[in-house]
């Protein structure tokens, strides 16, 4: 099966030639109008224009490095482009002894950029899902999580794109998760609502089939 995720490995890296094509976030296409990436040398020229922008005078000391600095951050950043959930969750496990219930791991950190306004959100995720025959290690749902969040998104997204991976690469009999977050491009700009949570939920299989399988397992997903 062909996943449309891997051909968005390497999308961040800066150091990355400028004949590389720029890769969509959201589809993983690369189209042949696209543009081509810029070499480092631009990137960091480009932020000295911003700073100038600003009102900054980006030769003074305190910003000399910071273009580099900026590039630096936005590679640990942004690292989930160079990451391939796939091979993330290749690896599983099929000694169960007989368990047949759902596997749940909640809280799991989301630290992750509005691709709208490039400003953080933050929260946390729960994730479940209901095995069929073979599971994987705990810290796999973590980083998936983290491999689809260091990248440029909206939260509705984002939750679609961890439950779709868990459902396709496990072959999961059900899957759902919850992700509460704040946005900083609502708290600290517009309207400043501090402290405002977005919740987004996403649900499939037997658990989006069944009205009270569906209701069991969200109690268990619910943010307190």
């Amino acid at each position: 099966m062909a996943r449309s995720f891997d051909r968005l490995a390497l999308a961040t890296d800066v150091t990355s030639p400028r004949s590389r094509p720029v890769l969509h976030a959201e589809c993983g296409a690369s189209c042949a109008d696209a543009p081509l990436r810029p070499a480092r040398h631009e990137a960091e020229a480009a932020l000295r224009t911003l700073l100038a922008w600003l009102g900054e005078d980006p030769r003074r000391e305190g910003l000399r490095e910071t273009p580099d600095r900026v590039l630096r951050a936005y590679g640990e950043y942004f690292a989930g482009y160079t990451q391939d959930p796939a091979l993330i969750l290749q690896k599983s496990f099929d000694e169960l002894d007989g368990y047949q219930g759902p596997v749940v791991v909640r809280d799991i950190e989301v630290h992750s950029h509005c691709e709208h306004h490039m400003v953080p959100f933050t929260g946390v995720a729960h994730v479940a899902y209901l095995p069929r025959g073979r599971v994987v290690g705990l810290s796999k749902i973590a980083r998936l999580v983290d491999a689809f969040a260091k990248r440029l998104q909206i939260q509705e997204r984002l939750t679609a794109q961890i439950a779709q991976s868990l459902f396709t690469e496990l072959d999961a009999r059900a899957v759902a998760v919850v992700i509460a977050c704040e946005h900083q491009c609502m708290a600290t700009r517009g309207v400043r609502k501090h402290g405002a949570n977005t919740i987004t939920t996403q649900v499939l299989g037997l658990w989006d089939e069944h009205a009270s399988a569906r209701a069991e397992i969200l109690q268990q997903l619910r943010v307190d």
